[in-house]
Parts: structure tokens; sequence; C-alpha cells
């Protein structure tokens, strides 16, 4: 066995773990199940790793051993790795142990962990079936964790990026098969990649998610200063579906964002995220919102306490500008910066929309406009675009960007490359026109279009037919004719020296 772990190896693994519920749970529910037991399985290994390493410099000091671990980033209470569950794996009560361990983990770190695991339930009979099927499924489950190949200790991972990624890699693929219920969850990484990029968070500044998911799209704008070095900044986010909340804590944890405070809450309805009795502001505030989604809190937006929504209410079965109006009041005045993913009505959908989107460009807050490719997204084949506002800009002017021609076409969904990413980074930096790509207006032609967004009005990507040559054309069919007539005769040759008439 190689010293390192491969990703693929460890990807597969876990996705052949899935069998033990795929066509029996629902993907939307197991997918808890194999995520929380990859993250014990993660938690146990690094934590034997680090006890072993403790036993080699201490001996037999057990109790300077001890102490020592309770320093840890976090703490693995005793009867609570992956392997004393394992060895119970044939318990008639194998869930209701499962629960006591998460239990204990949970309370021992409840600073990280804290109300992580109260939403899944490895005694669940509505969800893993009677006790017997029950079980059974989760014997599987131990056993597919206890692979040998899927030693997760530090220094077979190498880098702890590799668990992120895994995480990520099951995300994805449970969003693939959970259709509409994805976008509760997950952001395609490459399109978070983007975001992250487009808002450059620097040094010091918090950042936000009001509609976090699982936490993918705060990762990337996290690993944008980490990968420059910088450790001092804040994470915060939202997430309205307890199980999802939990993953995205869970993700954080994974990731080494363990100071990240993620809320539990409706944010539109509830917003959690408060300070000094008004809504917490952050320099950075990115989000990929349901799309126009119905009974968004349009019953308790007009009596709003923290006055969100005073451009005007959002229509009531389109939530879109609810979010939109919700992340532009929580940045900061001076510098903040908004990058949101909308559906691609919300550039021309006109009445209170319309008036919203009027008033938002009268203020100078718009900064750019990309439209993305179709079918990015889980779930929806619906064209999408990235609104991009920013407090104090330097001048009046919306940048379009028209990047729906370049992407990746795979068999489900298309993605963005990294040169597609690049393209775009390097033209919203430029701030430029591009022939048939981009285009920089200002705010009287936006006017004169009624405040319309729509990107092909401002970016020409037509493309002239070729002028035909007819008298060419004609031409090229006489010599085609000539040299058909010539091949002919010489088959009718070839076909008589064979003794065969023509």
């Amino acid at each position: 066995m190689s010293t390192q772990i491969n990703q693929d190896e460890i990807n597969s693994i876990l996705w052949k773990a899935c069998d033990t519920f795929r066509g029996t749970v629902d993907a939307s529910e197991y997918k808890n199940y194999i995520l929380v037991m990859l993250f014990v399985k993660y938690i146990s290994d690094v934590w034997q790793e680090h006890y072993e390493t403790l036993t080699e410099k201490f001996g037999n000091d057990e109790d300077m051993i001890l102490r020592r671990m309770q320093r840890e980033r976090f703490v693995l209470p005793k009867g609570c790795n992956f392997q004393e569950l394992y060895n119970q794996r044939n318990e008639a009560n194998v869930g209701e142990i499962i629960n006591i361990a998460l239990e204990h983990i949970e309370e021992t770190n409840k600073q990280k962990l804290s109300g992580v695991f109260r939403n899944i339930d490895f005694n669940s009979e509505a969800n893993l079936g009677q006790t017997k099927d029950r079980n059974t499924r989760l014997k599987h489950l131990l056993d597919d964790f206890n692979d040998s190949r899927l030693n997760l200790r530090p220094s077979r991972v190498g880098n702890l990026d590799v668990i992120g990624n895994a995480y990520e890699y099951l995300i994805a693929r449970f969003a693939a098969g959970a259709g509409k219920k994805a976008g509760e969850f997950y952001t395609p990484a490459e399109v978070s990649e983007l975001i992250a990029e487009l808002v450059d968070p620097q040094a010091g500044e918090r950042i936000s998610d009001p509609a976090c998911g699982s936490g993918s799209l705060l990762i990337k704008c996290g690993n944008q200063l980490l990968k420059r070095g910088i450790k001092d900044f804040a994470l915060y986010g939202q997430e309205i579906t307890g199980a999802t909340w939990a993953l995205a804590k869970m993700n954080m944890f994974l990731h080494s964002m363990d100071n990240a405070r993620i809320e539990w809450g409706d944010t539109i309805r509830n917003p959690k995220l408060i300070e000094d009795d008004t809504t917490m502001k952050f320099e950075v505030v990115v989000a990929n919102p349901p799309f126009s989604l119905d009974k968004w809190g349009y019953e308790v937006a007009s009596n709003d306490p923290y006055q969100r929504f005073h451009r005007g209410l959002p229509p009531q079965s389109k939530g879109d500008y609810a979010f939109i109006l919700h992340m532009i009041e929580t940045t900061t005045q001076d510098s903040g910066r908004v990058g949101v993913v909308v559906p691609n009505g919300v550039l021309f959908r006109g009445a209170a929309e319309g008036r919203i989107r009027q008033q938002l460009i009268e203020e100078n807050l718009l900064d750019a406009v990309i439209g993305l490719p179709a079918n990015l997204f889980f779930g929806t084949g619906i064209p999408a675009a990235v609104l991009l506002f920013k407090r104090n800009k330097a001048d009046n002017k919306v940048l379009f960007i028209d990047a729906s021609r370049d992407f990746q076409s795979d068999k489900n969904q298309n993605k963005l490359r990294q040169t597609d990413i690049d393209k775009i980074l390097a033209t919203y930096q430029a701030r430029i026109s591009v022939d048939k790509y981009a285009y920089l207006a200002d705010f009287t032609e936006l006017k004169e279009n009624d405040f319309n967004l729509n990107i092909p009005r401002y970016v020409d990507t037509f493309e002239e037919e070729q002028e035909i040559d007819i008298n060419a054309v004609q031409a090229e069919i006489v010599t085609l004719e000539a040299e058909l007539a010539d091949v002919k005769l010489q088959m009718a040759a070839y076909m008589k020296e064979l003794g065969y008439e023509a």
C-alpha cells in the first residue's frame, strides 16, 4: 500500500459505501449518514495518530498523554472513536450506540459542534427501516468505512483539503441525484471559485453567506485568503435547513475553519447574524440563494425591524430580490461588496422587481452583470447570472459580460473550466468592453433601456453569415462533376479488365 492515499481512491470507497442505502433510502436522507460517518472516521484517525505520536514521546505516562490530548484542536471522548463503533457493529442497538457516541463528541466539542448531530438519528425507523433492516444497513456502513485503504491519518492524507475534497465530492454526487433539492446544500465548486475570486476578500474582512447551504462558497472565500498566507478573516453564514446547516458546520470543521459562525434559521424572516440591534455588517457578502423562491416571507417584510426592504417589496411569489436587498443592507458602507447568483429573470422582470432594480442602479450600487452558461446547476437547466454590487464605486458604469458560450459540456451538466474563469476575471478586472464578450455601459444607456439588464441589449454576440459567392460555388460544382465523370470512366475500364460489363 502506498504511503499517501489517493483522492480518487477515497472518493470511490465512499461512493461504494452509498450502496448500503441506495434504492432503499432517499438520497436526501442517507447523505447525512454517509457524511457523518466520514466525519467520525476522519477525526478518529487523526486522534489515533496524535495519540501514538505522544506515546512515542512520553512512553507509558498516560496522564501526560491525556493532558496533552485535551489541548488538541478537538477532543474525542473515550468509547467514541470509529474503531470502537465498528467493534459493536453486531449489537442489537447499534443505532443507539452511534447516537450516544455522537452526542458525547458534540458535548465535548460544544464550541465547534454544538447542535450539529441533533437532526441525524442513526436509530430512526422512519429513515433506516425497522430494527433488523436498520441494523443490517448500519453494519454494512461500518464495514464499508473499515476498509483498510480508508486510512485518513494526517501522515497518509498529507493535506486536510483531501478530506474536504472528498466531503465536497460526496455532496456534489448527492446533489446530482437530488434534483431540485440539490440547491439546498450545494453550489458547484467552479461557480463558488469564480464568485470568491470576483469579490476578492482581503485581510481583516468579515465574509457572510446568508443562504450558505453546505458552506462551500464561504470556504472558497476563506481559501482565497489562506493561499496568500492570510489568516486574519472571519466567516459567517445562515442556513434554513437543519440537516444542511449541520453539513456546513462539519464542512467548516474539516477545512480547519473552526471559528466560522454558522447560524440555523430563516434569513429573511429571522436573521440570526445580529449586532447592536441591527443586522451585522460585512465587507463581503456572497450567496447562491434558491431561485425565485415562493413564500419567501412577503407577509412580514413590510414590517421588517431591520429596514432591509426600504427600496420596495419584492413580489410575493419570487424572493430573488428579497435576498439581494438583504445582502446589500448587510454590507459595510465604505467597502462592501456583494456577489450573488440569480436566475436571468432578475435582470429584466418588471413591476416591483423593475422598480427595485432601477433604484439599485440609480444609487450606483450595481457593478457588473455576468451571464453564465445554461445547465451549470444541479436540478435546473435554466441559465443564470452573477450580479456584483459594490459600495463607493469609482465610476457610474456597469460592466456586462456574456460568458454563456464558454464551458465544458459534460454528460449530465456543463462546467466552467479554469480558462473560462480566468477570462471572466481578467475582463472584470480590466473593466473594458471586449468585442462580442463584454460591454461597459454608462448610466445614460441603462436609463435608455428602462434599466433592463438583459445582457444581449448590451453585448452584441451576433455573427454575420459569410457572404456566399454564387459564381464560385457554380464553378466548384462544374469542377466536381467533371472529376466525377473521370472517376466513372476509370471504374468502367477496371470493370472491363475484370471481365464485367459496366
